[in-house]
């Protein structure tokens, strides 16, 4: 932080902002008054809404010989109340980040003097390429910087050797790193045949064949080799004729010993689908003929571009996400849909649940894919295809500058949810410009900038991925309907029968509490007893380590409120669910897919969970649309036992480890890579867990603030039948 720039305002090296609205709201400034060491810090002070974070970043594009890597920074704080103020540091690898910590669990709050603070990460040298270490602050206050340095297995980072990394085949190939050179692509009823062909093949060629398993390709960059060519052909004769020499080019397989084949027996879930490569409506017999020596010789034990990892999800590893290509050219953005679309056919483990034919939907998204005219269109032609395959697990969980800016920069401070199709007011997020005088809860929207809430539903829900539609009724009052890019929100809402016009100020959206949604309490202990008879849980704050005090705390209770309208901050199924199970029992069996046979998914091993038989009274568990993941994964451990009795509404529907998977213009998403079913093979994805009493908050309930689950549960506790 010594070396400044000409003029004496910036730092030399440091970046000040990922987003545009950053170096408006939290302005990075260099100060010589206020340090810790040397002549210089650097602040970052929260002055606008424009952006809910600020943040300084250097970066060193370099590989180091080592294993464990030391951030140490100090910093200083003042009025940091609302967020928090941390260090920073990211490894990155050459598709995906290898390691990350940003002091999200234990960040610096208040007012505080200068710190040492530290990070550590596990360094992995055979794959990170880039350092990324810095400071955040996060909502309101000051922070201050100074004194930063970097240590690698003890050493300081200056001191240890620099590791030329040895580069693959694949990557050496960098032919097309600036562009495909495809940006003239007619579209016409053959061009579609043709490049859904190509699409197709080349999915099943990355996934099957050896020398392209074996790292002997660039696969993105073959495919902008051969493109150009398939283009040109005017028939399906011809198109065969190009992808058969194509595919002789990359040689025979020789044969596989190890290839069996596939049998559709009694624990298969789901069979490949190759779409129209073998079914001869468009592909020569030749080529068929030499598509099958592939099937049947096809590689075994994972490859360059497809792992399986331990628990049985796929790991897609060598996928650049080109992120320095925000507007990627055609040929870019036919990679973005076939590359997505053939990772969902081999390797989705609920493909059969999406509720189309996959196969229908690459010949409908390459006319969307080419067409983008910008940006946002490519961004939001990405986010439609992701949200075809209903999984709340997926969405573009990067930081999309394009998305953001679409749906808006500034949001409403209080917080609204649908309930019996109506948006209704629910409370609030932030206590500001008046909120809680100009609409109250129990309000009804009815008009949202002039337009009528069921025309925003109908515009937005394409662009809203989730599992089931409650899910995403849930996910879009503060993803797209109370999002604007115009500080001031129209809305006519409907209070005791009357109808009011009222005009509200919004204020950014990175500043709006919708940790709220998942915490209503956060100063709330994560257990309590809510009377002598009645023991109360919330997962999102409960620790394992707090198992033995709540075994002694809820002794006498006559049951246990177990609330599961969070995100589980430790893993229950074999720690809590124990002390309240009366019997050992399976609760979930799995399907997994395979690197050996993409598409295939087969049921394997149950998870049981064991009975400590401590506690004897009931349980009630009270699930909505934001139990989701593990919290589902937990509900269903919790179920296994017969005193459990799940009561609310339908869940988010998305269970199974997550996926991560990278996409050009760096676009970021995830899908559900386990199968997870009940033992009696119901699925939780898409549908939810199963529940005892189906219950919903009603309008009148919101207005008089009452939690109408939490009484239902505990009615069942004191008194009612349990199912």
């Amino acid at each position: 932080m010594e070396f400044l720039s000409a003029d004496k305002t910036k730092a030399t090296g440091w970046t000040t902002h990922f987003q545009p609205g950053q170096l408006i709201a939290y302005p990075v400034k260099v100060d010589s008054v206020i340090k810790q060491h040397g002549k210089y810090s650097l602040s970052i002070e929260k002055v606008s809404d424009d952006s809910g974070f600020g943040v300084i970043d250097y970066i060193i594009p370099k590989t180091f010989k080592g294993q464990k890597i030391q951030l140490r920074g100090f910093l200083k704080t003042e009025n940091v109340n609302s967020g928090y103020a941390g260090l920073w540091l990211r490894i990155d690898g050459t598709d995906k980040i290898i390691a990350f910590d940003n002091m999200h669990d234990r960040g610096v709050k208040g007012n505080t003097d200068w710190k040492e603070y530290t990070i550590d990460l596990d360094y992995d040298s055979s794959a990170a390429i880039n350092i990324n270490a810095g400071a955040l602050l996060i909502g309101d206050g000051k922070l201050w910087a100074d004194n930063f340095k970097l240590f690698i297995d003890g050493q300081p980072i200056e001191n240890v050797p620099v590791i030329t990394p040895s580069l693959s085949k694949p990557e050496k190939d960098t032919t097309f790193k600036n562009g495909s050179r495809m940006d003239t692509i007619a579209i016409n009823k053959q061009q579609i045949v043709n490049l859904t062909a190509l699409g197709q093949l080349w999915g099943f060629l990355k996934y099957h064949h050896p020398a392209i398993a074996h790292g002997n390709y660039n696969w993105d960059a073959e495919l902008f080799r051969i493109m150009p060519m398939v283009i040109k052909t005017k028939n399906n004769r011809e198109l065969s004729k190009v992808l058969e020499k194509w595919v002789d080019g990359l040689g025979v397989p020789p044969v596989c010993k190890g290839c069996a084949t596939m049998v559709n027996g009694a624990d298969t879930k789901l069979l490949p689908d190759y779409g129209i490569l073998f079914n001869r409506t468009v592909l020569s017999a030749s080529l068929t003929h030499k598509l099958s020596w592939i099937l049947n010789n096809r590689n075994i034990g994972g490859g360059y571009y497809i792992d399986m990892l331990a628990v049985g999800n796929p790991d897609f590893i060598h996928e650049s996400n080109y992120r320095k290509m925000t507007y990627p050219d055609e040929g870019y953005r036919l990679l973005c849909l076939f590359r997505y679309w053939n990772m969902i056919n081999y390797f989705y483990p609920y493909k059969y649940a999406i509720g189309e034919d996959w196969n229908n939907v690459l010949p409908d998204c390459i006319p969307k894919f080419i067409r983008s005219a910008n940006t946002t269109d490519y961004v939001l032609n990405t986010l439609a295809l992701i949200a075809r395959v209903h999984d709340t697990h997926a969405n573009m969980w990067s930081n999309n500058t394009a998305l953001s800016e679409y749906k808006g920069k500034y949001a409403v401070p209080f917080q609204a949810k649908f309930l019996s199709g109506k948006l209704v007011v629910t409370g609030y997020y932030n206590d500001t410009l008046n909120v809680k005088q100009l609409v109250k809860p129990g309000d009804v929207i009815e008009k949202i900038n002039g337009q009528q809430i069921n025309e925003l539903i109908k515009k937005y829900l394409p662009y809203t991925p989730a599992s089931n539609y409650n899910t995403q009724l849930r996910d879009l009052p503060s993803q797209f309907l109370l999002r604007n890019n115009t500080k001031t929100f129209d809305l006519e809402i409907l209070r005791d029968g009357k109808k009011y016009n009222i005009l509200m100020n919004g204020i950014g959206y990175g500043v709006i509490k919708y940790s709220l949604d998942l915490d209503p309490t956060p100063n709330v202990p994560g257990y309590y007893l809510i009377n002598e008879q009645i023991g109360y849980v919330f997962p999102g704050r409960y620790k394992n380590t707090d198992l033995p005090k709540i075994e002694d705390l809820f002794a006498k209770t006559k049951g246990i409120i177990i609330d599961m309208r969070c995100y589980p901050s430790d893993f229950m199924p074999f720690t809590f669910v124990p002390f309240i199970k009366a019997d050992e029992s399976s609760f979930v069996k799995f399907t997994k897919g395979s690197a050996d046979d993409p598409g295939l998914f087969v049921f394997k091993e149950t998870e049981t969970s064991p009975s400590l038989k401590l506690y004897k009274g009931k349980v009630v568990v009270i699930v909505n649309s934001t139990t989701q993941s593990q919290a589902e994964y937990t509900t269903m451990a919790l179920q296994s036992s017969p005193n459990v009795t799940v009561i609310g509404s339908q869940t988010a529907g998305a269970d199974g480890d997550v996926s991560a998977i990278q996409l050009p213009g760096g676009i970021s998403t995830m899908i559900s890579g386990l199968g997870v079913y009940y033992p009696d093979g119901t699925e939780t994805q898409r549908k939810g867990v199963k529940i005892n009493v189906v219950i919903n908050p009603t309008i009148e309930g919101i207005k008089a603030g009452r939690d109408e689950l939490l009484e239902k549960a505990k009615a069942i506790i004191l008194g009612g039948a349990q199912r």
